[in-house]
């Protein structure tokens, strides 16, 4: 074996396009039912087109299991939100009743506000359970990945260190990031081998100076706008700020990521590299953005030449439309045809548009971060032995009911 592994990643667009088109078309003629079977699948292709010294990845989790656990998750979330609406209704606060003055408005928005707080402990909850069940369903070179339970455990510290982060206006956020991140690794498991995040999140600050920048880019420019009444400078300075913010945004994560994982450890041997870039994650969602709004304007212009021809409003019949025709020289069954074509166009062009996001943008980052991770002494994984299966749990029921996760 030898001494370091570089990921890579074979995926092609062609054949993950075609997976996500079929899968997602299963999904709309069968009411959203298959969509755990397609989030299987489109699993499947990734882990398998993921390899590290020639051993491709395998993602073990069925449809089966991810139903299963869906319907489960909904029944604790009916039971659950409808103990939280009993105890508002108690109070006098009720989210279905037409407000019949300022103080009952008053009231709803703030049932509304309790309801989406009640419902955050269980969104963190899912974001845990997520990860162990992926985890739990990977394998490489036949060795079982693993993760142990703790979803209560992130529950509250990820609130503690969210309130922390809040109430600090974002300063403690690399401490957040750090101890949530170490919190999920120490319980992971490659075989029998344990994974031990280290460092320090004070390491974790230089990746919000673009967030800093683009901060007080804003403050700044909004001073200086409306001390010198200029409202141009506001603006121009909000824009460019909020851009900015964004990019700082995405920076951070990739620091983040670059950062802990090089501070990641398994089994006391194996370490961990990653180079992933800022500007090629940038470069990626911008050009794939490009493309979806290219075949957006595409798709509605054919669209809108299907309907125009179904009414036979063709160029060269265009003077028809400005009252040299009469009524009864137009086919309203050529007016329905067209309204069926264009409907099932429609439908077409939103799956195609899920389709080039998950081509042109998701792949292309998991792509470009998989070749950016190396494993460092990889010969002592040749010591790592199997592990017990984990059980399927709720099998990311909870995150396919709050919608958690996307496609991947």
């Amino acid at each position: 074996m030898n001494a370091t592994i570089s990921g890579e990643y074979h995926g092609k667009a062609g054949p993950l396009f075609s997976l996500y088109f079929k899968t997602a078309f299963l999904t709309l003629i069968t009411l959203g039912i298959y969509r755990f079977w397609a989030k299987t699948r489109i699993r499947k292709y990734i882990w398998s087109a993921t390899s590290g010294d020639g051993d491709s990845f395998e993602y073990t989790g069925t449809g089966l299991e991810k139903l299963l656990g869906f319907l489960f998750a909904i029944v604790v979330l009916a039971i659950y939100l409808g103990i939280v609406q009993m105890a508002l209704f108690y109070f006098g606060l009720n989210l279905f009743t037409e407000p019949r003055n300022d103080i009952e408005a008053l009231a709803q928005v703030g049932a509304i506000y309790i309801t989406l707080l009640a419902v955050l402990p269980l969104l963190l909850f899912a974001a845990y359970r997520a990860r162990r069940y992926k985890t739990a369903r990977t394998r490489w070179r036949g060795l079982r990945f693993g993760m142990d339970n703790g979803a209560w455990g992130y529950v509250w510290r990820a609130l503690g260190h969210g309130l922390l982060t809040l109430i600090t206006l974002g300063i403690l956020l690399p401490r957040q990031t750090f101890w949530l991140e170490k919190y999920m690794t120490d319980r992971m498991w490659y075989g029998d081998a344990k994974f031990e995040q280290s460092g320090r999140w004070q390491s974790l600050y230089p990746g919000l100076k673009h967030v800093l920048f683009a901060v007080l880019l804003i403050g700044i420019g909004t001073a200086l706008g409306i001390s010198a009444e200029s409202p141009f400078l506001v603006i121009g300075s909000a824009f460019v700020g909020y851009i900015w913010l964004i990019v700082g945004g995405v920076y951070y994560r990739i620091y983040a990521f670059n950062v802990m994982t090089r501070a990641k450890v398994l089994d006391g041997a194996v370490t961990f590299d990653s180079g992933a870039r800022t500007g090629r994650v940038v470069w990626i969602v911008l050009t794939g953005i490009a493309a979806i709004i290219g075949a957006t304007i595409v798709g509605v212009l054919v669209m809108g030449l299907v309907l125009m021809a179904s009414l036979g409003l063709s160029f060269g019949s265009v003077a028809s439309v400005f009252g040299d025709a009469g009524p009864g020289d137009f086919d309203p069954s050529g007016g329905i045809l067209g309204g069926i074509l264009v409907a099932v166009l429609y439908v077409a062009l939103i799956l195609a548009l899920g389709g080039l996001s998950l081509v042109m943008i998701t792949q292309r980052i998991i792509g470009h971060v998989v070749s950016s991770v190396v494993v460092g002494n990889a010969p002592h994984l040749e010591q790592v032995r199997q592990r017990a299966a984990d059980p399927g749990a709720d099998a990311e029921g909870f995150a396919d009911a709050l919608d958690i996760g996307g496609a991947i």
